[in-house]
């Protein structure tokens, strides 16, 4: 019993393989279609679907002004906010003294609201008074919540010593204590009601996000602040863990200090560490709100504390991204919110699938003729590039928030030329191993060692210039370079499990390996056969205009030192020819 030869089995191998890939995006789709709100279609961006349209108002004191370089850089902000949540193809621009914020989809969630609107001005402070017990710890290695303690025992503050540090009870004064007492958390929100100074304390609330009303819940004094949100240097969201590493189902904020900031902290934890009652505790203040204000349970010197109170993935997702993109230099209120339609529409996204239909058609006429019946199996390729790209592109949709816009489909025509150019390269060069004189079978796997160097240079310089367009640029060109560098790599894909396994396996049967005219790859009708250092060698059976033609075909395959080679040939048969006839006379 004889077994396979070594190519047929790696070409069936590479057709199990890539039956095995398509059959996973399939599976990863029916998932997301079945429990993640997925769809069997491609998301759709802002000209080809419409969405909203949100218009931020900047909050200014009287007598500011809000400077083009503020606007600037909320604008960056904003849309390094947006992208992180996977929303794409949004645009944020300014009008005016305004920025207007145009994202794809009828409906914007809250958090991607939040994400847009808030400031996240992030401040570090020391409490020095509060009404409500701790609900939440800070530690190097997380740990579990600590129970309610007994009523704070914080001493009478003394208002004739100077505040020697920001847990000083000195801080509170009579007139501050007065205002402390007057202050109601309904009054969070309403303007200058919960803002301070970087340096003067601070009294404010802290929301509890979990109530079904959401209101406030505890009263604090904040002492002046000792590490700014600037020095926050990453911010990721994560499962909140104990001390023995399990997981509580909890979501927290982990944060990761610069230098600088990882110094003050330290120092922040060391005095609070000693202290007790209200005073072991610090608040961590996002636009004058306190979310939360954990008791200090050891010394943190690594800089990386994790925030840890009311979160659901969203909501410390949502915190995450704020704090690692910074503070908005100015706040903003939301003016209007509207739904806006495509600026393109059904009509253009028809128009650039007709010319994607139109070019495909045109290749694959190309190719029959070319190639003859060879040519099926670009087609085939073609088809299996389009069934990757799609359930790529629909996955990349519900799963990253991707949205296909017309620049983007048109990165998906160009990209039907540039797969094509792959086959055509792996063609030409097993014809090129014909025209050496060797057999189908060792010509496909000759042809192919050839060819996968040249796919590999070209795809990528391809895919370095979709990743360098896709970093350099904004908006609907970057859907452009995104679906050319996924074309570009599902171009690569196919080829080395698609395109050369087939040709693996029509090699061996018997209309390709004999040659038949209608293959495509009759040695024969490719003309001559090359035989290197500058001879040729002429095929039995050819017809005269064939012969020269192959002939010429060859010369122009001659290297310059092939070339060489025969023009020296040439020239000493010329002399031993002249030598003879002088000899003859």
């Amino acid at each position: 019993m004889s077994s396979r030869p070594t190519p047929v089995k790696k070409a069936w191998r590479s057709l199990t393989w890539l039956v095995v890939i398509i059959a996973a995006l399939v599976a990863v789709n029916v998932g997301g279609v079945l429990w993640q709100g997925g769809t069997w279609e491609p998301k759709l961006a802002l000209d080809l679907e419409g969405g909203t349209e949100i218009i931020l108002a900047p909050k200014v004191e009287g007598g500011q002004t809000v400077t083009t370089e503020q606007l600037n850089q909320a604008v960056a902000i904003i849309r390094q906010r947006i992208n992180a949540s996977g929303v794409s193809e949004a645009e944020i621009n300014t009008q005016g003294k305004n920025v207007v914020v145009s994202i794809p989809g009828k409906e914007v969630d809250e958090e991607t609201r939040n994400r847009i609107q808030s400031s996240a001005k992030l401040e570090f402070r020391a409490v020095i008074v509060t009404e409500a017990a701790a609900t939440s710890s800070v530690d190097q290695t997380p740990s579990p919540t600590p129970t309610d303690g007994a009523p704070d025992s914080t001493p009478a503050p003394d208002p004739s010593v100077t505040p020697s540090n920001a847990s000083d009870l000195a801080w509170v004064t009579p007139e501050l204590q007065k205002e402390f007492d007057n202050f109601t958390c309904a009054d969070i929100g309403v303007e200058q009601s919960n803002v301070a100074p970087a340096d003067k304390p601070l009294i404010t609330c802290e929301i509890n996000s979990t109530s079904e009303q959401a209101q406030p819940d505890s009263k604090y004094i904040l002492g002046p602040v000792e590490v700014a949100g600037e020095r926050i240097k990453d911010a990721t969201n994560s499962l909140v863990a104990n001390s023995q590493g399990v997981s509580t189902n909890e979501w927290g904020v982990n944060i990761v200090f610069d230098s600088k900031g990882s110094e003050q902290f330290a120092k922040v934890t060391t005095r609070l560490a000693a202290l007790q009652g209200a005073q072991n505790q610090f608040a961590i203040v996002l636009d004058g709100e306190v979310i939360s204000a954990p008791r200090t349970l050891a010394v943190i010197t690594d800089g990386k504390p994790q925030i840890t109170g009311n979160f659901t993935q969203e909501t410390s997702k949502t915190l995450a991204d704020q704090l690692k993109f910074g503070a908005l230099p100015i706040g903003f209120t939301v003016q209007s919110s509207n739904t806006i339609s495509a600026t393109l529409g059904t009509s253009q996204l028809q128009s650039g699938l007709i010319a994607g239909l139109i070019g495909l058609i045109l290749v694959m006429i190309y190719t029959l003729f070319q190639y003859r019946l060879l040519g099926t199996v670009t087609i085939l390729s073609l088809i299996v590039a389009g069934i990757l790209t799609y359930l790529v592109i629909t996955i990349l949709g519900w799963r990253e928030g991707f949205r296909l816009s017309l620049a983007g489909v048109a990165g998906l025509i160009v990209a039907i030329g540039f797969t094509a150019d792959s086959f055509i390269i792996y063609f030409e060069r097993v014809r090129d191993e014909l025209r050496d004189g060797r057999i189908l079978v060792s010509a496909v796997e000759a042809g192919w060692k050839r060819a996968l160097r040249t796919v590999y240079a070209a795809k990528g310089t391809n895919l370095l210039a979709a990743v360098v367009l896709y970093i350099l640029t904004v908006g609907n060109v970057r859907g452009f370079a995104f679906t050319l560098g996924v074309t570009t790599v599902i171009d690569v894909l196919v080829v080395i499990v698609f395109t050369h396994p087939m040709l693996q396996l029509l090699a061996r049967t018997k209309f390709f390996g004999s040659g038949h005219w209608l293959s495509g790859l009759d040695p024969e009708a490719l003309g001559a056969v090359y035989r290197g250092r500058a001879q040729f060698r002429e095929p039995a059976n050819v017809k005269p205009r064939n012969a020269s033609s192959s002939a010429r075909e060859a010369e122009k395959r001659q290297t310059i030192a092939e070339r060489k080679a025969a023009e020296l040939t040439a020239a000493k048969q010329a002399t031993q020819s002249g030598r003879g006839k002088v000899k003859n006379k």
